[in-house]
């Protein structure tokens, strides 16, 4: 008997998430995003979401949200040989316009206020950063990454 190759319309898979978000509305934003420009799933890291009336398209019905209590939580549920990307104005960041997105990756972004802290970039397999010299509104932040890996393919 004669195998099969399965064949997919694209390889690999990405998700984003939140670390600490403190707006609920921004991740309602981001579900909405990340739905309609292919994620696979969507996850916070550290606090939970509350149902929001920004998610218009009702993404919650089409792709799952993850809850991490915290970054060793997250970690240890990565997918297999899935790299985590966090996006971060930071000096070892690459720009986004050089970036070459994994095929099978999880962004992480942090909340506005604070962004992502020590302990998160530390964890990090790579860094990327957005075009600018201050914080863009974490779901615009998460909307443009998950647009550029789009552009990119």
């Amino acid at each position: 008997m004669a195998r099969l190759k399965q064949t997919y319309p694209a390889d690999g898979f990405f998700a984003i998430g939140i670390f600490n978000n403190k707006e609920q509305v921004n991740l309602g934003t981001l579900w909405r995003s990340a739905y309609i420009l292919g994620a696979s799933f969507i996850f916070t890291v550290g606090s939970k979401y509350k149902k929001q009336g920004t998610d218009v398209v009702n993404a919650w019905q089409k792709i799952p949200l993850f809850h991490y209590r915290d970054m060793d939580d997250l970690i240890t549920h990565l997918p297999y040989d899935t790299r985590l990307v966090g996006v971060e104005l930071d000096d070892k960041a690459i720009d986004m316009i050089d970036y070459q997105h994994p095929f099978r990756c999880v962004y992480l972004l942090g909340n506005e206020q604070s962004g992502l802290p020590s302990e998160a970039l530390a964890r990090c397999h790579e860094l990327v950063k957005l075009p600018g010299n201050y914080s863009l509104n974490v779901s615009v932040a998460g909307s443009i990454v998950l647009y550029d890996r789009l552009a990119k393919q």
